[in-house]
């Protein structure tokens, strides 16, 4: 079934209360708090308690931040840089950001699927056409849009070496980031190096294997933690954020903090 852009935009305007739940809206009396908006698919989407455990990197985010920097998280499943432009859902965002906000733009999972013209994009023509659309459209609002790779699936050779699989997608990124002068978190090289340090068996743990499902792309508490933790870690080192805004980077942080509420009812 098929969505009009009115009712794409409503659901999505729907979600930003819980988004924004783990920190509060803009405090009274005081100046606006920054917010981190996150536009990307479902390895960084909010999760609800009929996916559990299935974790998004983005539901964790909040945890490696100070505070006052509240995440916005628009990620959702299924979506490329285009679908996402397509369903409204990036004019919801830049309807929402302002001056001083951060955008975290993380696309190629979807884009990749050459047999869905809905979501397929080419990695050196569309990919990059519509990558641009956020990095103008957040400049425009005077935030700040910050380009990440795509984290990477699990997925090892015979001899137990761990494999892109993201083809060009990533190298196009890179690129656009050093056209247009954009910060670039590289996850998609982070996350391979620390999927083959686990190696083939060491990565089951952190990713979503049940008794029912082994899935190589999305992951559960263990690596969502990791891989926020490697996003914080890349926009303290990218001097995105100051050594202020982030916490607990060398820290464990419990599973039990991380909650996944009943899904929506139509």
């Amino acid at each position: 079934m098929s969505l009009s852009r009115r009712q794409v935009t409503a659901a999505a305007v729907s979600s930003i209360p819980l988004a924004f739940a783990a920190t509060g809206t803009a405090r009274a009396g005081g100046r606006r708090a920054r917010s981190v908006f996150v536009a990307g698919d479902s390895t960084a989407a909010q999760k609800y308690s009929d996916a559990a455990p299935e974790t998004g990197w983005g539901m964790v985010l909040p945890f490696f931040l100070r505070k006052e920097l509240e995440v916005a998280n628009h990620a959702v499943n299924g979506r490329s840089s285009k679908s996402f432009v397509d369903e409204g859902r990036l004019d919801v965002v830049l309807g929402a950001i302002r001056p001083g906000d951060l955008l975290l733009i993380q696309f190629a999972h979807n884009d990749e699927k050459d047999e869905d013209p809905a979501r397929y994009t080419e990695p050196w023509t569309t990919y990059q056409e519509y990558l641009l659309r956020y990095v103008d459209g957040a400049r425009a609002r005077g935030a700040r849009p910050v380009l990440a790779t795509p984290v990477e699936r699990r997925r090892f050779d015979a001899d137990g070496t761990a494999q892109p699989s993201h083809g060009e997608y990533p190298a196009a990124m890179r690129a656009l980031a050093r056209r247009e002068g954009v910060a670039l978190l590289d996850v998609q090289a982070l996350s391979l190096a620390l999927w083959q340090r686990l190696g083939a068996e060491g990565t089951k743990a952190y990713f979503n294997w049940t008794a029912t499902e082994q899935d190589n792309t999305h992951f559960n508490p263990p690596g969502a933690i990791a891989v926020a933790r490697l996003v914080a870690r890349e926009l303290l080192r990218g001097r995105v954020l100051a050594h202020r805004d982030v916490r607990r980077l060398d820290q464990e942080i419990p599973e039990s903090w991380i909650g996944w509420p009943a899904p929506a009812t139509a």
